[in-house]
């Protein structure tokens, strides 16, 4: 029998990795490219899978309930890579920038060993958090600012 210490160990575990895996999507090259070059030791990665670039069929539905439709296909590079410690890491991003993915996977196994997790939290997942953060607020400043109030005048008679 599993402790409930455990399940809810694996639980965050699991969903620190989805985090970061989702983030490591969403990171720019430049980003991942500059703090690659800070490590101080760079980690011998071995190729499992790609990376490799195909297509993928994007489904959406109108209003979030009704049925779901293909909406078309996206570009998609993905790559799997095995550290010297035994590692392995996984990666997928929109688009054919194939060193994207490669790095991506490269930290995504980072992440997981305890030695460097710390590294690849405060060197990078944080910078683009705080990057899609900002781009959201952005957005959102601009869009308040096209904002239009429409009110109603009532007129005395009825």
């Amino acid at each position: 029998m599993i402790s409930a210490d455990r399940t809810d160990a694996a639980s965050q575990t699991a969903s620190g990795r989805k985090r970061a895996a989702d983030l490591l999507a969403r990171a720019e090259r430049s980003e991942l490219s500059a703090v690659f070059d800070a490590l101080p030791e760079k980690p011998v990665a071995h190729q499992v899978r790609g990376p490799e670039t195909g297509l993928v069929m994007v489904r959406g539905r109108i209003g979030g309930g009704a049925a779901p439709f293909n909406l078309g296909e996206v570009t998609v590079t993905r790559a799997t890579v095995r550290l010297g410690s035994g590692s392995v890491g996984h990666a997928q991003a929109l688009g054919t920038d194939r060193e994207k993915a490669r790095l991506a996977a490269i930290f995504d196994a980072l992440w997981q060993e305890e030695a460097t997790k710390d590294f690849v939290e405060q060197a990078l997942l944080l910078p683009i958090t705080e990057r899609i953060a900002d781009a959201e607020r952005r957005k959102a400043d601009e869009t308040a600012a096209t904002r239009v109030d429409f009110f109603t005048m009532v007129r005395g008679d009825n």
